[in-house]
């Protein structure tokens, strides 16, 4: 790399470090290399240093996790507008039925209102006074008694009836609030998920096609490293348990996606974000799990390292920003990254905060 272009590089990784929201403190930067002697002929040049493409690589990794992170904030916000928006949908029949219920209500009340009227304007009581008859007097009674209790049932319906019609509408107005509230927060994240992608990309764009070569193997190799102390530690000894019948289905499915291309937000078919492709891979089989990495590690059933089988799916770094599926032997199956596509990797390869059960009760 040239001296000039080597300042670019050492430019555009200190911008990045501005951008990011989530810098490792610490992060030493190779110095950028001085000004070239005068005398020196143009044609020299300088070959980046594995240390440099290193300080690249830990930066890439920086940004891609932020924009993971908001790429979870954005999907549990889509998820939460789903269901406001079913709810909204679900009370506005109501409501429209508390409508039609009341006009039901008020015509029969006006009925009533009408029978009086065509009784000469005077309370039943009255009829019955000036009747000659005293058994139809008695009948009648019977009849009154009954016409004021229909007639305070009417109205006790129509009161509860518009009561409830006042409370679903103030409901649905709640919903929208949040799904207001919620659109806020998406376009939010969409932002620094576009930020964070951006500010990787601009940084990648700075090598040369050798850079970025000599880049992806020490992307393997550091993620080589992590799974080797992983399975060092003796993890895998104490596996023995088979993968249940909904978690070969799940396993199947996550692995048939494998070569398709990274995409935030996207839950298939032709593409998938981390949490994406596990939530699919267990609707497939089944079985419907939160749709973020964040909300699995939540709401699913923690087991031991040691106890996982295939389906589980392993929860990394510890704002467990990133999800994968264990299929066995120490490999999970993931989407990692924008730029990147469905694959196979060590499941050691990333720190793991912890691994959940979508299906605890299938033993």
């Amino acid at each position: 790399m040239g001296a000039g272009r080597r300042g670019v590089l050492t430019a555009a990784v200190t911008v990045v470090c501005a951008v990011t929201v989530l810098a490792v403190p610490g992060t030493a930067f190779a110095a950028p290399t001085p000004p070239p002697d005068p005398g020196a002929t143009a044609s020299v040049t300088v070959v980046t240093s594995d240390a440099e493409l290193e300080a690249v690589r830990k930066k890439l990794d920086t940004l891609y996790r932020a924009a993971a992170k908001a790429t979870d904030e954005y999907n549990a916000a889509e998820e939460k507008a789903r269901q406001q928006t079913a709810q909204v949908v679900r009370l506005a029949r109501k409501i429209v039925e508390g409508r039609e219920r009341l006009a039901d209500l008020k015509d029969r009340a006006g009925a009533a209102a009408a029978a009086q009227y065509r009784g000469g304007g005077l309370p039943p009581e009255a009829h019955l006074v000036l009747s000659d008859d005293p058994q139809e007097f008695l009948d009648g009674a019977g009849r009154v008694r009954q016409g004021q209790h229909a007639t305070k049932g009417l109205i006790g319906e129509m009161t509860r009836t518009q009561r409830d019609l006042e409370q679903y509408t103030e409901d649905a107005r709640e919903q929208m609030r949040k799904l207001e509230a919620g659109r806020k927060v998406k376009a939010a994240a969409q932002k620094r998920i576009e930020k964070q992608i951006e500010a990787a990309e601009k940084l990648e764009a700075e090598l040369e096609q050798e850079e970025k070569e000599r880049l992806a193997r020490l992307e393997r190799r550091a993620a080589a490293r992590a799974q080797a102390t992983w399975l060092s530690s003796g993890v895998l000894d104490e596996l023995t348990s088979k993968a249940t019948a909904q978690g070969r289905e799940a396993v199947a499915y996550a692995t048939a996606q494998i070569g398709k291309p990274y995409q935030w937000g996207a839950e298939g078919p032709n593409t998938f974000d981390c949490s994406g492709l596990t939530s699919q891979a267990w609707l497939a089989a089944g079985k419907t799990i939160p749709r973020t990495s964040q909300m699995q590690w939540q709401q699913l059933e923690r087991v031991d390292v040691e106890d996982m089988r295939p389906g589980d799916l392993i929860i990394y770094w510890a704002d467990a920003s990133h999800v994968g599926m264990y299929v066995g032997d120490g490999v999970m199956v993931h989407a990692p990254r924008p730029g990147r596509t469905v694959t196979l990797a060590g499941a050691g390869s990333m720190p793991i905060l912890g691994v959940v059960r979508p299906d605890p009760a299938a033993e």
